[in-house]
């Protein structure tokens, strides 16, 4: 019967043993999903929809992608505090950091942000029209039992 991996670490010596947890740290630290960089930083989904701007369930949809825009990585790692860098390796050359792409966030708004600005416009300009509408139109008739609309408006009653 094989060891348990408590019984392997207890067989090494205590420098060997030091050198293996360093290096399995090292392994997860390199690579974490969306999920553990946002528990890491202690925010809920429901914290973190707040942040974005947008409800927790798109929070878990994110999380569980594997493809996404990088506009929307970046405003999630930049809501935590981070700064996503992109780099670009190649066999037999030093990694190569990609520019621009952390520059879109210095030009204004977060997408989510313009994208609820572009809807509380429009509803604005909803509210208004209705408001324009209200103030121009006479006064509709209310028609008798039995008589149209139209022919309200028509005998002024």
């Amino acid at each position: 019967m094989g060891k348990t991996y408590e019984e392997l670490m207890a067989d090494l010596s205590s420098e060997r043993r030091k050198r293996v947890e360093n290096r399995a740290a090292k392994l997860i630290a390199e690579e974490k999903s969306l999920r553990d960089l946002r528990q890491a930083h202690n925010l809920t989904q429901q914290r973190m929809a707040k942040k974005l701007g947008v409800k927790q369930h798109s929070i878990s949809r994110l999380e569980q992608r594997s493809d996404m825009l990088l506009s929307t990585l970046r405003d999630y790692i930049g809501k935590m505090g981070g700064e996503l860098v992109l780099t670009a390796r190649f066999p037999n050359r030093e990694p190569v950091k990609i520019k621009g792409f952390t520059d879109i966030a210095s030009y204004g708004v977060t997408r989510s942000a313009r994208r609820s600005s572009r809807a509380a416009a429009a509803q604005s300009r909803r509210a208004a029209q209705k408001l324009q509408d209200a103030h121009l139109s006479p006064p509709r008739a209310k028609p008798r039992r039995g008589q149209s609309p139209a022919s309200a408006d028509r005998d002024g009653r």
